[in-house]
């Protein structure tokens, strides 16, 4: 018998007052706590809403913004606006993430680039294969679709 299915015949026995009580009681141990996970999922959405919220700024080598960026400044700011820090550089930046698969990546996650075992760029991965991220002197900063298949995903902790 499920906890909800128990408060009627409780009503009966206890009260009305302390069935109420049971009811709350018994809907906060169906609800679990946040987990660090879900933690880090929200902070990595607002994340994203920064990146995007930076579309059209000019890529500048070594930039951390608040108006020029180079890739990793990008991913820098966005989460240190929502409280996370990151290290400087893409390669330090996979190195602090938890590592995950493609079919785990949600919107959020970091997106690194690589050849071989070096990581060379990172954006913030949008859903539907894009990423935002200040791609290279004389663009700025945009949604594109993922180039390649050479990319591995980190959650930011």
């Amino acid at each position: 018998m499920s906890a909800h299915a128990r408060i009627p015949a409780l009503a009966s026995r206890i009260g009305t007052a302390s069935a109420l009580t049971a009811t709350v009681l018994a809907g906060s141990s169906l609800v679990p706590a946040m987990t660090a996970d879900a933690q880090a999922a929200t902070a990595s959405g607002k994340a994203l809403k920064v990146a995007a919220g930076k579309k059209g700024a000019p890529y500048k080598y070594g930039a951390v913004g608040p108006h020029r960026f180079d890739c990793s400044g990008l991913t820098l700011y966005s989460f240190k606006k929502v409280g996370k820090k990151l290290p400087r550089t893409a390669a330090a930046q996979y190195n602090k993430t938890r590592h995950l698969s493609a079919r785990s990546r949600t919107a959020g996650d970091l997106v690194f680039f690589h050849s071989g075992r070096n990581v060379y760029h990172v954006g913030i991965y949008a859903g539907k294969n894009k990423v935002w991220h200040a791609p290279k002197p004389g663009k700025s900063v945009r949604l594109e679709k993922i180039w390649t298949k050479s990319v591995w995903y980190g959650r930011v902790r």
